[in-house]
């Protein structure tokens, strides 16, 4: 047997007061450990971006400096970003002044990483969707129930920095990296003023309801809140890409018995199916302006129409093709800003209506949660809008499918 002697000899109490000791310490160190982290990070954070530094040349993947929220500003970890025409039509950068480098993307969906100075409305860990524009809630856009264009938040192409202070919160290289829309959704983490953020239900699916924060939304708002298409009505869709097949489902959840979608393009016709649209016409198989082909077809005209196209001659053709008496024509392609609509004042004397919408008259803080709600409540079908899905590291393939027109949405996962 081994000799005890002299062995310093230690009793169950203390080596119970030894192990407290050491726990307390422990945790004592782990909580400054997190102390110290949330610190560092509130001043500044690492994160993958996709900076584009020149116009059409491709995406690069580079390690980026984002700064802390200052006042009203949030910072957000996006988890699904997808690609509108809008982040192609300022990458190319054609017949507008350039502003690079620059860190796209507008569509997606994320989680509060930390909030600035006044932000009372959203907390860490908040599952949110930024928007393209914004609802500052004080203004008379904000307070009116009739108007959706915010006057501090309304979109600005040409702003590359943050309001509060007129600075990037992006830095790669040592140089300031441009925002775009205010929501630069293209990294990992990106900084929005909390009136561009609508604050979403936990449970619904980031990798889907991502879409809604740009055109899915605007076509479906387009129908719902400003064409609103009675049951049984019949509708007629001008362009059935992302926007106008939006337009199209909204008119599917209206209960419209008879959806007519008008494009140039034959190939997207089948897959518009699904969307509720029933007949297809193609301007280039009739000799006449097709607002007369669709008036001989409805018997002097369609209820309600949405022009998604931003061509000036589909802007009047969708006018002219509603009905006198009611017939509600609903604007919502973005024409050339010399662009004229011309048309004969009786076709207003005759009780059609015309109307504009911008984002499909949602207000992004108010009323994005119940269209996400809508989705949750399975009357909005998003699955169909998405026909691709690349990871971050493979965003340039999403861009490519978007220049051939293919797809609808692709979504890109920011996860590694």
């Amino acid at each position: 047997m081994a000799s005890t002697v002299g062995a310093p000899i230690i009793c169950n109490g203390e080596l119970l007061l030894i192990s407290v000791f050491l726990l307390r310490f422990l945790d004592l160190f782990m909580g400054l450990r997190g102390l110290i982290l949330r610190v560092f990070c509130f001043f500044w954070l690492w994160a993958v971006a996709a900076v584009a530094w020149e116009a059409g040349k491709p995406l690069v993947i580079e390690k980026v400096e984002v700064a802390p929220p200052k006042a009203m500003e949030v910072r957000v970890k996006i988890k699904y970003t997808s690609l509108c025409h809008t982040d192609l039509y300022f990458w190319e950068a054609k017949d507008q002044t350039p502003l690079f480098p620059r860190i796209f993307g507008h569509e997606a969906a994320g989680i509060v990483e930390s909030v600035g100075e006044g932000v009372t409305e959203l907390k860490e860990g908040d599952h949110v969707l930024p928007v393209f524009t914004g609802e500052c809630k004080e203004c008379v856009h904000c307070k009116s129930e009739e108007s959706n264009m915010c006057d501090l938040l309304r979109i600005n192409t040409d702003r590359g920095v943050m309001l509060s202070d007129g600075r990037s919160r992006f830095t790669a290289k040592g140089t300031p990296i441009n925002h775009f829309l205010g929501t630069s959704t293209f990294s990992e983490y990106t900084v929005v003023h909390v009136g561009s953020l609508a604050k979403l239900d936990p449970s619904a699916p980031l990798d889907k309801v991502c879409i809604l924060s740009c055109g899915i939304s605007t076509g479906l708002g387009a129908t719902l809140n400003v064409a609103k298409p009675k049951k049984g009505s019949t509708v007629a869709i001008f362009g059935l890409g992302a926007v106008g097949l939006g337009a199209a489902e909204g008119a599917r959840i209206a209960g419209a018995s008879r959806i007519i979608g008008i494009d140039f393009n034959p190939n997207r016709f089948e897959g518009a199916r699904k969307f509720g649209i029933n007949e297809f016409l193609n301007p280039k198989d009739y000799d006449k302006p097709i607002q007369e082909v669709i008036a001989e077809k409805t018997n002097g005209g369609v209820d309600r129409s949405v022009e998604c196209t931003g061509n000036v001659e589909a802007m009047i053709s969708a006018f002219e093709c509603v009905h006198d008496g009611w017939g509600v024509a609903v604007l919502v392609g973005v024409p050339s800003k010399d662009a004229k609509f011309i048309t004969k004042p009786i076709n207003l004397l005759n009780e059609r209506t015309l109307k504009g919408t911008f984002f499909g008259n949602y207000k992004p803080r108010s009323d994005l949660p119940s269209v996400v709600d809508m989705y949750m409540r399975k009357e909005l079908e998003l699955e169909k809008f998405i026909t691709h899905r690349v990871t971050f590291s493979e965003i340039n393939k999403a861009f490519d499918l978007m220049v051939k027109g293919e797809g609808l949405r692709c979504i890109i996962s920011m996860d590694h």
